[in-house]
């Protein structure tokens, strides 16, 4: 790696912060890593490569988490062996009881995390939070916040790295960075014009990945039920705003008729993006408990995280964003369709009229 243009990564984060977390690291024992709800691949990428480097450093780490991971991400080394609180909730507090250092990623919001946001809160443990989302931190001892990086799992290599910490990288680890990279930037489509991305990638390539079967991995694993779901929804897709606008809902019974699994629909708001005329996509998932998760997607300039953050309480990145409403689908959709017109402004007009 001597000769490749590696400096700016010495100034990306805070030396200091990383010496802090060195020192933390050094004088911690039990490690507990926790990532937000309905964790994605970033979230899993970076938290299981860095329990990997940590469990080499000869820490007690476990991660822990709200909810289960999706199916499309169980062949993630370390995933299988999360402790999610949905299955064993009086272990996953027990060890964010007993632990004495938390590090936090891919998220900046105590609500991000759900029903473990009040035993994090509780704990006496030392706080590191390494994010890459716009908005206000979450209190902490250590803050490494960059939101011009393109995914936590970037972030967490370049952490790595300043910290003298990425030789310790294997190729599972690697492969789980690499994960976390390629999926919260739409497989290198948004978010990815960074050179010092592909820096990254390279490194994690001489580990020896493999990310032509990464990809498949996380894309070519879709179910028979799956595949007529995604169907389904795109077919009801709704065109708005002069068909710039695409807005997919899936109630709670339609996914129970198509057998729905978490994970079905991941990638499915992107879909109306591969129309030229469409900018911004809206898909609205109606879970239990009358919650309706909401996920944004769009091109060019249109920011769906300040969408998300105005409506949702929410955020994200400029192309990539979601939050969730509470009520019900009905109740969502009344909302958000009141909503919608406020940002049109913002949408670039379309050439030639409207067929929709």
């Amino acid at each position: 790696m001597t000769n490749r243009p590696r400096s700016r990564f010495n100034t990306v984060i805070d030396p200091e912060a990383v010496e802090e977390v060195k020192k933390l690291v050094l004088v911690k024992r039990k490690v507990v890593i926790t990532c937000h709800v309905s964790p994605d691949g970033d979230a899993l990428g970076s938290s299981t490569a860095l329990c990997g480097v940590l469990k080499s450093l000869g820490k007690d780490v476990k991660i822990v988490t709200a909810d289960c991971a999706p199916k499309s991400l169980l062949f993630l080394p370390g995933v299988r062996d999360i402790v999610s609180h949905t299955r064993e909730p009086e272990r996953a507090r027990k060890l964010i009881e007993e632990c004495d250092l938390i590090f936090c990623l891919d998220f900046n919001d105590m609500k991000r995390v759900d029903r473990l946001g009040e035993f994090i809160e509780g704990s006496q443990a030392a706080r590191v939070v390494i994010d890459h989302h716009l908005g206000d931190a979450l209190p902490c001892d250590v803050l490494i916040s960059r939101p011009e990086v393109s995914s936590t799992s970037a972030l967490l290599y370049i952490f790595l790295y300043q910290a003298g910490w990425a030789s310790r990288l294997t190729r599972a680890t690697a492969a789980d960075l690499y994960t976390g990279m390629m999926t919260d930037t739409g497989n290198f489509s948004y978010n990815s014009n960074d050179p010092d991305l592909y820096v990254i990638i390279a490194d994690l390539l001489r580990k020896g990945i493999d990310k032509d079967n990464l990809y498949k991995l996380v894309h070519n694993n879709a179910s028979e039920s799956a595949l007529r779901l995604n169907g389904y929804a795109q077919y009801r897709a709704n065109y708005l705003l002069g068909g710039r606008l695409a807005l997919i809902t899936l109630s709670g019974q339609e996914l129970k008729e198509f057998d729905y699994n978490k994970g079905d629909t991941e990638g499915l708001v992107n879909m109306p993006l591969t129309i030229p005329e469409v900018q911004w996509s809206i898909f609205m998932r109606e879970d239990p408990g009358e919650v309706v998760k909401v996920s944004m997607r769009s091109k060019g300039d249109f920011p769906v995280n300040l969408v998300c953050q105005e409506l949702l309480g929410g955020g994200g990145h400029i192309n990539a964003a979601g939050g969730e409403f509470r009520g019900s689908l009905p109740q969502a959709l009344d909302f958000i369709l009141e909503s919608v017109s406020r940002y049109e402004h913002l949408l670039t007009p379309r050439q030639g009229g409207s067929s929709h």
